[in-house]
């Protein structure tokens, strides 16, 4: 029967309209696993030597358990974030004579052929057996590798029964920030104590049973909790719920664009996908502390300038791209309105615009690595609000992939919407910023740099209307295959 479902799943996804984009999807996401997986094998195998270079008076080991616990928690918080848990179509399974136990074990057992179940096992797997070169104990070795492969398996059930709570979210990260806080000011050293526990693990060979029963126990509770709901009933049945309704009366002052951004905030106030990108757009504001606090970044000001797009560029990069996709299921509606396409444009690029601008004031907090640092954020922002924004927009124009607002898939793992199209869009995103900035930087100085990377942003909102009629016609031009398009179901 197993084999049976993986046959209709091949049939279903093969005979798919969006078949060529979700074989390019999968072929991209496996050459990622690939890198990754490359990765984590090659620092896997350099881990104890590294280890026994920089602390030669403990046991590599003994280190690696003592941390252990930071890499439970980690685990357990970017599964939450990107993991995207199989999904099956069973309503047509539940009218004929099929055991729900199967169908229920196919689903559990899919979560296990996770890319995060895998990364474990590449970087523990080269561990261990370097440990065995090096003459460890071989029970030891092996019932420690077991019980960290059942620890991981059990994480992946953890998350399963959590990724839809997002207050376990903020507590798990919450919990991960106390601890390296505690631990980095030498306040509770909570690896210690905690160390001790793996550390048994490793030392007693048969308590690889606790780990064991603790996933095994995890796995029935999955199950029962997934069998509670599998019955036919529930899935036809519909849930009422209560929507509050927001004021926005006073967005009339936007005029005849006014429509567009209530519906746009509505939009991401009350849907999944929406809020989880625009949670994601809040973390790039953090991405100028990748770069701005290593040394070796002073010398190569053209990435600090790409790091200044991203500070300030996190919903337009994230929630732009996406344009006109996050209207799809309502497209055709707005197409039928007596409304110019012009101005649900410019109502996107306004929209996009006080992000920007929301995202420069709480960049201010950067100013303490510089009036020059700062001074290229504000560039960026410039630059983000006269070119990246018309960019989005012209690339939105080749977007004609539907998303069902309300799957609440994890944020960076959901290719709901993606086009490989937008790859090639987001090249002079990122690009064209760091060439501008660094051909007058290397022919005149750093401030001749930000001028001309500033003053690029401004001459794009001087001929915004210029921009709009152009990428409009685009627009206008595909309208009908937009419109086809966006009626197709996956």
């Amino acid at each position: 029967m197993i084999k049976r479902f993986i046959s209709l799943e091949w049939k279903q996804f093969k005979r798919a309209s969006y078949f060529q984009k979700g074989l390019a999807i999968k072929i991209l996401l496996f050459l990622a696993v690939i890198y990754f997986g490359g990765i984590a094998i090659f620092m896997g195998g350099l881990m104890f030597f590294i280890l026994k270079k920089t602390m030669p008076d403990i046991d590599p080991i003994i280190t690696v358990n003592n941390f252990l616990v930071y890499w439970v928690l980690g685990n357990l918080a970017i599964r939450f974030f990107m993991q995207q848990l199989p999904v099956m179509n069973i309503k047509p399974l539940m009218i004929i004579p099929i055991k729900r136990n199967v169908v229920i074990h196919y689903l559990l057992g899919k979560t296990t052929l996770s890319f995060f179940n895998f990364i474990s096992l590449f970087i523990f797997l080269p561990f261990c057996i370097v440990l065995l070169i090096q003459d460890y104990p071989v029970l030891n070795v092996i019932s420690w590798f077991l019980s960290i492969i059942f620890l991981t398996m059990a994480i992946n059930f953890v998350n399963f029964l959590i990724n839809k709570n997002n207050t376990v979210f903020y507590l798990i990260i919450s919990a991960l920030v106390v601890l390296i806080g505690l631990e980095y000011f030498e306040i509770f050293k909570v690896s210690e104590p905690i160390g001790l526990a793996f550390n048994s693990l490793y030392n007693n060979s048969y308590l690889v049973v606790i780990p064991l029963l603790l996933m095994i126990g995890l796995y029935k509770v999955n199950f029962n909790f997934i069998r509670k709901g599998f019955y036919l009933d529930d899935t036809v049945s519909k849930k009422a719920e209560k929507i509050n309704e927001t004021d926005l009366t006073w967005m009339n002052r936007f005029g005849s664009i006014a429509p567009f951004l209530k519906n746009d905030v509505k939009l991401i106030s009350r849907n999944a996908r929406p809020k989880q990108v625009l949670m994601m757009s809040f973390f790039f504001l953090f991405y100028g502390l990748f770069f701005y606090t290593q040394p070796h970044y002073k010398n190569m000001p053209a990435f600090l300038a790409l790091a200044s797009i991203f500070v300030t560029g996190g919903f337009l990069l994230s929630f732009g791209q996406l344009v006109p996709s996050w209207d799809s299921e309502y497209y055709k509606l707005l197409m039928s309105q007596n409304i110019p396409y012009k101005k649900y444009l410019e109502s996107k690029w306004y929209l996009m615009v006080v992000a920007v601008a929301v995202s420069f004031i709480l960049s201010t907090p950067y100013l303490y690595f510089g009036w020059k640092i700062f001074g290229m954020i504000a560039a960026g922002a410039l630059f983000n609000i006269g070119l990246n924004t018309f960019i989005t927009l012209f690339g939105g124009a080749l977007n004609r992939v539907p998303i069902e607002l309300n799957v609440k898939a994890k944020a960076f793992s959901n290719t709901n919407g993606f086009n490989p199209t937008q790859m090639l869009i987001a090249l002079p995103k990122l690009a064209l910023p760091m060439i501008l900035f660094y051909i007058p930087y290397k022919l005149f100085n750093f401030e001749a740099g930000l001028i001309v990377l500033a003053s690029s942003g401004i001459l794009g909102i001087v001929f915004k209307n210029f921009f709009l009629n152009k990428i409009e016609g685009i627009y206008q031009k595909g309208k009908y295959k937009t419109i086809a398009a966006f009626a197709e179901k996956k």
